[in-house]
């Protein structure tokens, strides 16, 4: 027997001896995973994304390492997979909607390495985090681990970043259509005798965003009537900037991780419309200037052999500018007649400051009581400060107002039959305090109406559970009864397109998950995975943003009740880490559920589908990796996708005729892309084309989306 040999056969002894003991890593199916082939043996080890997949809960995660060459955003590839729907309002840097299932805008909640990403400030997002940064980003369903200490309703994202234990450097630059401009570093040095590690992050993204928009009304030359035609977007100008320094050690006898990080960022919006693309603004602008210090400390071990302890500790500085002081009405020419209002508020002329400073602090203890045995205490508070001023207004009072949250989540886990089966069990308690200082527009906003200082005390809990039946199929269910608090942009408004809302409750839901997930190694290196999932939400106090077609502006409002049912499966292969196959679908039935108004008339919404939302959609996907193709140690990766998206109506079903009633289309997307790399990784070129048919395509309330658009890339790692 030679040496390789015995080592396969050594590891596949550890593998045995390893499951024996009940902790078992390594396996032979369910894997989209890393292969090592010794002679004619080969052992197959999990991802952690798979592992992830495979527990209690519904959760997608995906593997942005190994994209990051290729993706111009984290958006691109959340978007791609199973149960989500990311709807954007333009092109870089626009707002934009994430759902889960269904459930979408504030109802999800965004986390980065376990800790609330809005604490890197308001204009830090999914759509401008450097993609370089980023390992992988766990997706949660409708049921959140209490270890999260999150109010989420309808789902959370967990950002993971990657975490090299050797030093390195990592830059990428590329440029591409309508002006687009992006630029990411960060790197990593360990100090030889201190052990100090140092990770620094810079980025820099810039888009004029002058697509070309179709069919849009402009007045003649004469000035006498209206014309369609195709004119370029003039006031759409996007400039973001990040940098993060981040020190500290691992591996101590004091603490497996203590890290103190200081960030900066600074967003430049221009606002090209309303919140409706008949409304065109040239000369409105958002500005955004965020300063965070944070801690975070780990230790196993923690003052007793089988308690372990993490907690995190972060402020941030938040500045956002609302600059709306022309008294204008433009044209997608960029012509204009002078008006007698400001062009988001459609009132007088504002140059308004919001800041919002936020304080959070999480601590987390796990206690394991036994073998597969364990209890987690997590706690969370998190203070939103909203202070308003206007500089050109000096009508205007000046506003404090305060939005506290606490929440305590206790969970217990168990692992039976030898791994067969993992449980969770956990219950959450929210504190939502809330000190109202601001009364402009009382009889809009509600200010006449609520209380000046009120808290309010809610309760949440729930249980996930996984059985494996045999190699290919297991089944996993969850259940929460869940409370989503509302956060300060619902309440408070964004001071430009958003007005308050300051009598708005929380949403309470009933969350259901039940779903089996399976894989085949066929040998050869052939691996086929599926999964499929059904769900159900039946929230109460539905939390939707409704907008006035005569001034464009948007709130958020309460709706009694809306149920959530639905489906969502995927299917994926892959054939020795050359030819990868995927496809997903999704679909949900959204309905309204209040039956009458509140002056007891009968709700002609009712059963109605949620309006300005698509439910139904599917993904396709396909990328075959030729290696050893001209330089050293390359790569030559070619992929496209496809995505369909199901019409859907703008407004409430029951409101106008059928046809007449404004709906938006559906979507057919298809994009590609090509990698290639060399001297294993260390260099890497791609080239992506996104909406490769130049398509007409629309989002939120008919706002249309960017045609075709190439971006050019290229990424050092060393």
């Amino acid at each position: 027997m030679n040496f390789y040999r015995r080592l396969s056969f050594l590891i596949a002894l550890l593998c045995f001896c390893a499951s024996l003991r009940g902790q078992d890593t390594i396996g032979v199916w369910g894997m989209l995973k890393d292969t090592v082939t010794l002679e004619a043996s080969a052992v197959t080890a999990k991802s952690k994304e798979q592992t992830l997949r495979e527990g209690a809960y519904a959760v997608n995660a995906v593997n942005i390492n190994t994209q990051a060459a290729t993706l111009q955003s984290l958006t691109q590839a959340i978007d791609r997979t199973s149960g989500i729907r990311i709807r954007e309002e333009g092109g870089v840097g626009s707002d934009f909607d994430l759902s889960i299932n269904g459930m979408g805008g504030n109802s999800i909640r965004y986390f980065l390495d376990g800790m609330p990403l809005d604490a890197k400030g308001s204009g830090v997002t999914l759509s401008n985090l450097p993609v370089n940064l980023i390992e992988r980003v766990e997706i949660y369903k409708g049921v959140i681990p209490a270890s999260f200490g999150s109010d989420a309703l309808g789902g959370a994202v967990n950002i993971i970043t990657s975490r090299h234990r050797r030093n390195y450097l990592d830059f990428s630059y590329g440029a591409g259509s309508f002006h687009t401009h992006k630029a990411d570093f960060r790197a990593q040095y360990t100090g030889k005798r201190t052990g100090l590690i140092i990770r620094p992050v810079v980025s820099a993204h810039y888009s004029k965003n002058d697509y070309l928009m179709r069919d849009v009304k402009v007045r003649n030359e004469e000035r006498t009537a209206f014309i369609i035609t195709d004119l370029p977007r003039f006031h759409d100008g996007y400039l973001s900037l990040f940098g993060q320094i981040e020190a500290g050690f691992s591996g101590r006898k004091w603490a497996d991780d203590f890290f103190v990080s200081a960030s900066a960022s600074k967003v430049d919006k221009e606002v090209q419309t309303g919140a409706t693309q008949s409304y065109v603004v040239g000369m409105a602008e958002r500005k955004t200037r965020s300063l965070n210090l944070s801690a975070r400390y780990s230790k196993r071990g923690f003052l007793a052999e089988n308690l372990d302890f993490s907690a995190m500790a972060s402020h941030t500085w938040d500045h956002s500018q609302t600059i709306d002081t022309t008294y204008r009405r433009y044209y997608w020419d960029g012509t204009y007649i002078e008006g007698s209002y400001s062009e988001i508020r459609h009132r007088g002329k504002t140059l308004r400051n919001y800041y919002r400073p936020m304080t959070i602090v999480r601590g987390n203890f796990d206690w394991h009581l036994a073998d597969n045995h364990s209890l987690t205490l997590n706690y969370l508070l998190n203070r939103t400060g909203n202070r308003q001023d206007d500089e050109w207004d000096l009508d205007y009072v000046p506003t404090d107002d305060v939005l506290t949250k606490h929440i305590i989540g206790l969970a217990y886990n168990q692992v039976l039959f030898g791994g067969r089966m993992d449980n969770a069990f956990f219950a959450k308690d929210y504190v939502n305090h809330l000190e109202v200082g601001q009364s402009e527009f009382p009889s809009t906003t509600g200010a006449a109406t609520v209380e000046p200082v009120s808290t309010r005390n809610y309760i949440g809990y729930g249980l996930g559970s996984r059985f494996e039946i045999d190699a290919h199929f297991s089944l996993k269910g969850s259940y929460e009864h869940s409370v989503r608090l509302p956060v300060s942009r619902e309440v408070l408004g964004n001071g430009s397109t958003v007005y308050p809302n300051l009598a708005l409750s929380p949403e309470i839901s009933e969350n259901f998950n039940l779903g089996l997930f399976g894989a085949w190694d066929l040998g050869g290196g052939h691996v086929i995975s599926y999964e499929a999932n059904g769900f159900v939400r039946l929230v109460d106090n539905y939390i939707q943003a409704t907008v006035s077609e005569t001034e464009g502006m948007m709130q958020y409002v309460n709706v009694a009740a809306v149920h959530i049912k639905g489906v969502d499966g995927e299917i994926r292969y892959d054939w020795a880490g050359k030819l990868h196959l995927g496809a997903n679908a999704s679909y949900d039935d959204c309905r309204d559920q209040r039956e009458f108004n509140q002056d007891g008339t009968p709700s002609i919404t009712y059963r109605n589908h949620t309006p300005n939302r698509p439910w139904a959609f599917c993904n396709a996907e396909a990328a075959y990796t030729f290696r050893e193709v001209g330089l050293p140690d390359s790569r030559l990766r070619i992929g496209a996708d496809y995505q369909w998206v199901h019409w859907f109506f703008v407004t409430w079903e029951a409101y106008g005729s059928a046809r007449t009633k404004p709906r938006i289309p559906a979507q057919h997307l298809v994009n590609a892309s090509l990698l290639y790399s060399w001297m294993g990784g260390r260099y890497n070129v791609s080239l992506e084309c996104t909406n490769l048919l130049n398509v007409l395509s629309f989002d939120n309330y008919m706002l249309q989306k960017p045609g075709r658009a190439f971006f050019l890339k290229f990424r050092l790692f060393l």
